[in-house]
């Protein structure tokens, strides 16, 4: 069973700025939607 929850975490897709799409790098306890990059505009 444990097996099925690691696999199901390693085959979401990557998380992408709502704003220009780039890859966002996921850190725990971080729930933003945007990159550093549209974050600073």
């Amino acid at each position: 069973m444990l097996e099925n929850v690691v696999e199901f975490f390693k085959n979401l897709p990557d998380k992408v700025c709502v704003q220009c799409g780039e890859k966002i790098e996921e850190q725990s306890e971080c729930y933003s939607s945007t990159c550093e990059k549209c974050n600073s505009l």
